[in-house]
């Protein structure tokens, strides 16, 4: 079947000068097409008598009747076809993209909605009769079945035959060349004036060849050494021996040689310095390249007993006990099978990949920073004695307040209807109304502090209650808690009228529960384990979290008993925090480690994160997104996807997303605090630049 454009030529072409196909054919004026013309020229001796003149009339005239015939009887549907105009590429360019290319009209091919599941695969190929003959096609997307002619095309190639069955592959050979020999050549051309002349490019070849030959960068080939080779197969082999037959036995293995660092006097070099000795003091056992520490001594009899004599004999026979007495086959497995297949971090999108704002205004290292519920301000505390307030969108500093000493630590109130800031400063905590946002709920903050009544029985309490007076109610503050020792840390409860302070050097009092509202405060324990850094409160359960140098506690407040211990598996614990959903927990520790707990799961850690090359500062959850951060005196804040599924069989996906720079390090201190936005996937870190960062 032809095309449209093959039946009849509807362009007009200009007339054939020159045709030596007959003369003029039907008045000399009649036009043409390509395919006439190739039809009716080219191949006929021009000289032709009459008779051929009125043959080539006759076939014009069938052509022109041809023509005037109807030009969409023979039309093929072919061409109303989805037909992708993309050529011949990888279709794996459009894996990612909703269509797999382009009409003729230029318009999107979108993909079909796959909906078939592995069940439906199955089933369709068991039921289904022409499920043999149905291929995918690449290019649309579609499942196509095979007509019987395409399937007979495919089984004679697969048998190595011809796609056309007409073809005849043994048609009489045709000779180019003839057994009669001829006066003249096949070609009587002249010689190149290249075939005379040397040729430059491999003059070029060669000569690069040499050069590499010269500077030893190609070495010809060692002659090869045809000399039989002998082996004496008993070589090894004692025939007297009891293993002399034993051909899989592996001997002991042997002890290492002792070198000079195990001298009783070794050489200087060997000895190590203070700061070595520090290094080693803090590695792990199992990290350590020397298992003691070199020292130097006047003579053999003064050298002491060496305290893990016994310790090492042991090892010693561990090793000769567990040594395998056979060969084993190795079994070559793949490094990259091994590692866990995660998804792309475009996948796990949104999260902050950039900075967008630096707020400045600190002359000092900013220690502690806290974003208001509402997510529109933001309150840092500092060593150079201030509390700022900042507008999170601007990048403005609204208010600041001076005090008596650094900020150690900031909290804002987590109840939308307050609007109150929580700091910590030397032995005191402090409770501000900063006095932005919505005039209405500031003074209803300020009535609900103001309608305090005292009791009429005053109760001995562990710290002085303190209402602010003159100069320092105009700047905000409205409360001032003073302890005993100095305040490292304040955390708010869920409801914000509790809020909970550590003061570590405090004794049996190193945690105390603070009430807003009747300003009460409480010991919630008579004797506290190990030396406290962080506490908090479960965002749902009545659970209380209290982090030790090595262990996290979680005492129920309700039964006022110790539930569960986790072992942080790290040697000192520098900060906490708790999922919002209330079942999981991170904990980052001073020796750059990050140690996520299920809570469901296990006491101890599920899995710990070793990204950060320094000492972890800060860690934190988003409340919305999959998200957690941690801050490190690296300059480093890293972004990690951490999703937790309902499913309690199915365990938390964990996948490092992007590490955000932009801190200085100064004195040894980086990032020493990182906070999220409470609805926007944005992250907050202060450093100890003296600078805030916002990365979105």
């Amino acid at each position: 079947m032809k095309r449209r454009g093959e039946t009849a030529g509807v362009e007009e072409e200009e007339p054939l000068i020159g045709d030596t196909a007959g003369g003029d054919t039907g008045g000399g004026d009649t036009d043409v097409t390509d395919s006439e013309e190739s039809e009716f020229s080219g191949l006929e001796d021009s000289g032709s008598d009459s008779s051929e003149e009125e043959n080539d009339e006759e076939n014009l005239e069938k052509k022109t009747s041809r023509m005037t015939e109807d030009e969409y009887a023979q039309d093929s549907s072919d061409e109303e076809d989805i037909r992708n105009t993309v050529g011949n590429i990888p279709m794996e360019w459009y894996k990612d993209f909703p269509h797999v290319g382009y009409d003729l009209d230029g318009k999107k091919i979108f993909k079909p909605l796959q909906t078939k599941d592995q069940l439906e695969e199955f089933l369709d190929k068991m039921e289904n009769p022409d499920y043999w003959r149905t291929v995918h096609d690449k290019k649309t997307g579609q499942d196509i079945k095979l007509t019987d002619e395409q399937v007979d095309l495919v089984e004679r190639i697969q048998r190595g035959q011809f796609g056309d069955a007409k073809y005849d592959p043994y048609e009489p050979y045709v000779d180019f060349f003839t057994h009669e020999t001829m006066i003249h050549p096949v070609t009587n051309r002249p010689a190149d004036k290249r075939s005379f002349i040397p040729s430059l490019i491999e003059k070029e070849k060669v000569s690069k060849l040499v050069h590499a030959i010269k500077m030893g960068w190609i070495r010809p080939r060692k002659p090869r050494d045809d000399t039989p080779a002998y082996y004496d197969l008993w070589a090894q082999e004692d025939p007297n021996a009891i293993l002399g037959r034993h051909k899989m036995h592996v001997p002991a293995p042997k002890l290492r040689l002792p070198g000079h660092e195990e001298s009783y006097n070794p050489p200087p070099e060997y000895l190590m310095t203070e700061e070595e000795k520090l290094a080693w003091e803090q590695q792990d056992p199992e990290d350590r390249k020397l298992g003691f520490i070199p020292k130097q001594h006047g003579s053999l009899r003064a050298v002491p007993a060496y305290s893990r004599f016994i310790h090492e004999r042991f090892e010693r026979c561990l090793d000769l006990y567990l040594c395998p007495r056979q060969r084993k086959m190795r079994v070559n497995v793949d490094p990259e099978d091994l590692i866990p297949k995660l998804p792309r971090p475009r996948d796990l999108q949104p999260f902050p990949t950039v900075q967008s704002m630096v707020y400045r205004g600190h002359t000092d290292l900013v220690r502690c920073i806290s974003v208001a519920p509402s997510g529109q301000w933001m309150v840092s505390g500092s060593d150079d004695c201030t509390l700022r307030f900042w507008e999170v969108s601007t990048g403005r500093c609204m208010k600041s307040i001076g005090l008596d000493g650094a900020v150690k630590r900031v909290t804002w109130n987590p109840n939308s209807t307050m609007i109150l800031v929580a700091a910590c400063v030397e032995r005191s905590v402090i409770i501000v109304n900063p006095g932005l946002g919505d005039h209405l709920l500031c003074n209803s903050t300020d009535q609900h502090l103001a309608s305090y009544q005292p009791p009429e029985e005053e109760t001995p309490q562990p710290v002085t209650w303190e209402a602010a007076e003159g100069a320092q109610y105009e700047q905000g503050i409205r409360l001032r808690i003073q302890h005993e020792k100095a305040v490292k840390q304040v955390t708010w409860h869920a409801r914000g009228d509790y809020f909970a302070v550590v003061i570590p050097d405090c004794g049996n009092s190193q945690v105390l529960i603070h009430q807003l509202s009747r300003r009460r405060s409480q010991n919630p324990f008579r004797k506290n384990k190990g030396q406290v850094q962080r506490v908090l409160f479960h965002p749902v359960r009545p659970f209380f979290f209290v982090a030790t140098q090595r262990y996290v506690r979680v005492y129920n407040l309700l039964k006022q008993e110790l539930t569960k211990k986790l072992m942080a598996n790290c040697k000192w614990v520098s900060s906490m925090a708790i999922h919002p959903a209330g079942d999981n927990l991170i904990c980052g520790s001073y020796d750059s480690k990050l140690a996520w707990f299920d809570m469901d799961l296990s006491t101890k850690p599920y899995k710990v994160l070793r990204h950060h090359k320094k000492a972890l500062r800060a860690v934190a959850f988003h409340r919305q997104y999959p998200l957690f951060a941690s801050a490190s005196d690296d300059g480093s804040v890293i972004v990690c996807h951490g999703m937790v599924y309902n499913d309690l069989l199915q365990n938390p996906l964990i996948v490092p997303v992007k590490v955000l720079r932009g801190h200085e390090i100064t004195r040894d201190l980086g990032v020493l605090d990182v906070v999220f936005h409470p609805m926007q996937p944005w992250v907050f870190s202060a450093g100890a630049d003296a600078t805030i960062r916002l990365f979105t």
